[in-house]
């Protein structure tokens, strides 16, 4: 498995990891608490935080672990990396437009921010499965 493969596979883990966390966490809260009066905005920047952190963290005891393998990333790691970072975007731009549609029709701000904090994390998804895909069963490149 290249180090590329292995990144992808730690932010993909990761990325779910903090969202699941941040769920449980506000629909924690929200048992005796309508849901849009639930605190969020510091619970959602620790575990971007976080998020973040494990990633850096994860990425450095694996390059450790295997340190020639670190620095490789050949053509094919490249293109992977351009394809899924290209069909991942495709979900920023949903929750940017949702995210502008519910700003105009003024909704609540946690909706708003939920709905991009959720975009993010499905961009991420997304393409860290396309990533893996390419990787195991073959990228051919149109």
């Amino acid at each position: 498995m290249s180090f590329e493969e292995k990144r992808t596979w730690i932010m993909a883990v990761v990325t779910v990891g903090a969202y699941a966390t941040y769920l449980a966490i506000i629909l924690g809260r929200a048992e005796s608490t309508p849901l849009t009066e639930v605190p969020y905005v510091s619970t959602l920047l620790w575990t971007i935080g976080a998020a973040i952190a494990m990633t850096i963290v994860l990425q450095i005891v694996v390059a450790t672990a295997s340190p020639k393998d670190a620095d490789k990333k050949d053509q094919r790691d490249r293109e992977i990396g351009r394809f899924g970072e290209y069909i991942g975007h495709s979900f920023v731009v949903i929750g940017g437009v949702a995210a502008l549609g519910m700003s105009m029709a003024e909704l609540n701000h946690f909706w708003i921010a939920n709905a991009i904090y959720l975009a993010f994390v499905l961009s991420s998804v997304l393409g860290c499965a396309a990533k893996l895909v390419a990787y195991r069963r073959g990228f051919q490149p149109w």
